[in-house]
């Protein structure tokens, strides 16, 4: 019953009628109430319950809008022997909106009423009313076209509409973290048995290397990499921190060499900070521990080495990436392009822009391009007094 507002019976705009019905009382849930004996008007907006004469002469009334209805049905036995007297009409409802206009109730325990027809009711009813519901005709006109809502009424909800509010709010909160945490839970639980399965299946490999050809291997650890569980090195397998990061250190030279091969032979720090925590799944590890494995690199002779530019960008470049090549290479872009912008080298490299910007500024300070810095933006040409005319 709390989801009833007073309001005047008047049709407002866009809202039609639909059907009437005579001696009809109304429950609050199961339990009865004063309301009985009067007439019920569905609207295709409003469910309206007045006193016999009160609907049409436009005066106050309860008014249910249908948007609460969830769904309709017939209580089964409501009618004894078949005849149509006294049938009840199940009304299931939502939870009633914050701001409501108040009704003859404040706050209901039940989420649906019932509809008790003394006199007993159109075959179709059932069927109209339903139709009325689906058709959802209030949602076309804005609410505060109303007539029966003037805004002032909204502040008199009280503080017993400011405590439900709060606490419905409370509620929808607790579902929803409620909700996330169990499919946290699972995902968690799942990624640990893929994890131990992987470690388990690692250990087989390794112990069975003569039944297994290494083409079997390779490809095998190729589909646990790309599941990002190829067996990560953790802190807890070792006993000495330098074991740990030399160890560290040779699985991402050999997880990134063919990456970094892929974007043209150099990637910037924080890329290979996400991809290597993308690939070790639950094993994380810090910036910290992934520097000091990057430091490692180049003592323990590994085909990838950590690098600093003059601006302080960090990357793991190629150990044949050398900067020869790098400003041989730009220095031909430059000269193919007639000039280019970092934006420009990265689209074309098919790298990012910080590493492009590096790039030329690498080819500057070699001497095969010069820059042009403008309101336009750094634009970089081919350095053309290195070159004599005849």
């Amino acid at each position: 019953m709390d989801r009833f507002e007073h309001a005047e019976s008047r049709l407002s705009s866009g809202e039609s009628f639909v059907i009437r019905e005579k001696g009809v009382k109304l429950y609050d849930g199961d339990e009865k109430t004063p309301f009985e004996g009067g007439e019920v008007v569905l609207t295709s907006h409003r469910l309206l319950w007045g006193r016999p004469g009160d609907i049409p002469r436009g005066l106050t009334c309860l008014s249910l809008p249908l948007r609460y209805v969830v769904f309709v049905e017939e209580e089964i036995g409501s009618s004894s022997f078949g005849f149509s007297r006294s049938k009840k009409i199940v009304l299931h409802l939502s939870e009633a909106l914050l701001g409501k206009i108040p009704g003859p109730v404040n706050r209901s325990s039940h989420n649906y009423l019932k509809l008790s027809f003394k006199e007993g009711l159109q075959n179709n009813f059932l069927q109209i009313i339903n139709e009325t519901i689906q058709n959802k005709k209030w949602e076309s006109f804005s609410t505060s076209a109303r007539p029966s809502q003037p805004p002032s009424m909204k502040l008199r909800t009280g503080i017993v509409g400011i405590e439900r509010g709060i606490q419905e709010k409370q509620k929808a909160t607790d579902e929803s973290i409620s909700r996330a945490f169990q499919d946290l839970s699972k995902l968690m639980d799942m990624a640990k048995d893929m994890v131990h399965l992987s470690k388990n299946i690692s250990q087989k490999i390794r112990e069975r290397q003569g039944d297994i050809t290494e083409d079997e291997t390779v490809r095998f650890k190729s589909y646990l990499l790309s599941l990002g569980i190829d067996d990560p090195v953790t802190r807890n397998d070792f006993r000495s921190e330098s074991q740990y990061y030399k160890e560290l250190a040779r699985q991402l030279a050999d997880m990134l060499q063919q990456p970094i091969m892929e974007v043209g032979g150099m990637m910037a720090l924080t890329d290979v900070y996400c991809r290597v925590n993308r690939a070790r799944g639950l094993e994380l590890l810090s910036p910290e521990d992934l520097i000091k494995a990057c430091h490692m690199l180049e003592q323990l002779n590994l085909p990838i080495r950590l690098r600093r530019f003059d601006s302080g960008v960090n990357v793991l470049q190629l150990q044949s990436h050398s900067d020869a090549n790098v400003v041989k290479n730009t220095a031909l872009a430059l000269e193919e392009q007639g000039s280019l912008t970092a934006e420009e080298l990265a689209q074309t490299l098919g790298m990012s822009v910080l590493l492009a910007r590096e790039r030329l500024m690498t080819t500057e300070k070699h001497g095969q391009a010069c820059r042009d810095e403008s309101i336009e933006g750094l634009r970089f040409y081919p350095n053309k007094f290195l070159q004599r005319e005849d």
